[in-house]
């Protein structure tokens, strides 16, 4: 059974490092690192879910910051789906990734501990937390989520957080069983694959992630609708949102447990510097409206890891 517990763990929000000083915390000095004889290539994991080619765009300036800061090859491993990079992690392919909730969790139980968690993205307003949206066409007739009874569900991806284990969680909460619920349910792909999906009207609802704060015309201030209509993909007058998570603690910046203590340093003084040293890579990779990270810890995403359980433990049961 899922403890019942926040979804964002009280505590969790904890200033900045560089508000706490008063000024941005210097990008680590280029150079060779000791850990480098130990990690001699910096592996990069990136969660499907958007084209390959946009993936591309966003990353190579951050993939190319690593080898100048280090002098150590980097190289992106990009999945064509979440369980990718958990698969990755799991053989010892990568050496850090950001994360959604849900993976981080199905490779820390799938690793018995070998990740772990150092960073989470903060946003304007000091929370390090999104919420998922459940929306439908907006000619769809569907105006509140009891009208989805009988009709076709889009989940983004079986490891996402927003797409599938938050909501399919919050709706038994609420005593809506979905596999009964919904007339049909299938999974997309990823998030921009499910918006398509509704869009082309081969489902009625799917689920993404988003901050849900700001002007909704533009998709929010961050997120999966706000990437949509940046790159003219929706209207947000094409869509309606019927539905709405509780806050879900943002994903983490994941590196492999095994690695040496300095090398997780650097991660952390590297990513803390980012977007205020390199604003334009900051912001292509996070795309969205975070100032920054923080420090996280395993324990944040506990409900994440008990999510997966019951998951898996209700698999079984109908199996």
């Amino acid at each position: 059974m899922i403890r019942r517990r926040a979804l964002v763990a009280a505590g969790a929000l904890l200033p900045l490092v560089a508000r706490a000083q008063g000024a941005a915390p210097p990008m680590p000095a280029p150079g060779k690192r000791d850990w480098a004889a130990q990690v001699p290539q910096i592996r990069l994991g990136v969660l499907g879910g958007e084209s390959e080619s946009d993936r591309l765009g966003r990353y190579e300036g951050y993939r190319k910051l690593f080898e100048d800061t280090f002098g150590v090859p980097a190289r992106m491993f990009f999945a064509s789906d979440y369980a990718g990079v958990q698969q990755a992690f799991a053989a010892k392919q990568l050496e850090i990734a950001n994360m959604s909730p849900a993976a981080y969790a199905g490779v820390w139980l799938e690793t018995n501990g070998g990740v772990e968690p150092i960073l989470v993205t903060v946003e304007p307003d000091g929370t390090t937390s999104y919420v998922a949206l459940m929306y439908v066409r907006a000619d769809s007739g569907i105006a509140r989520l009891e009208e989805m009874r009988g009709k076709a569900m889009a989940w983004s991806d079986p490891n996402s957080a927003s797409g599938y284990l938050i909501p399919r969680a919050e709706l038994r909460a609420a005593g809506i069983n979905p596999e009964s619920f919904f007339g049909r349910t299938g999974f997309a792909g990823g998030h921009d694959q499910a918006l398509v999906a509704v869009l082309q009207k081969q489902y009625d609802a799917g689920v993404c992630w988003s901050s849900g704060k700001g002007d909704e015309s533009t998709g929010f201030s961050r997120g999966v609708l706000t990437a949509a209509v940046e790159k003219r993909l929706l209207d947000m007058k094409d869509i309606r949102i019927i539905w709405r998570s509780r806050p879900i603690q943002n994903g983490p910046i994941v590196v492999r447990s095994d690695l040496p203590a300095s090398f997780k340093k650097d991660m952390v003084d590297f990513h803390l510097a980012l977007p205020s040293a390199h604003p334009d890579i900051h912001k292509a990779v996070e795309r969205g409206s975070a100032v920054g990270w923080q420090a996280t810890r395993h324990e944040d995403y506990a409900v994440f890891v008990d999510m997966r359980r019951a998951e898996a433990s209700e698999r079984r049961r109908r199996n």
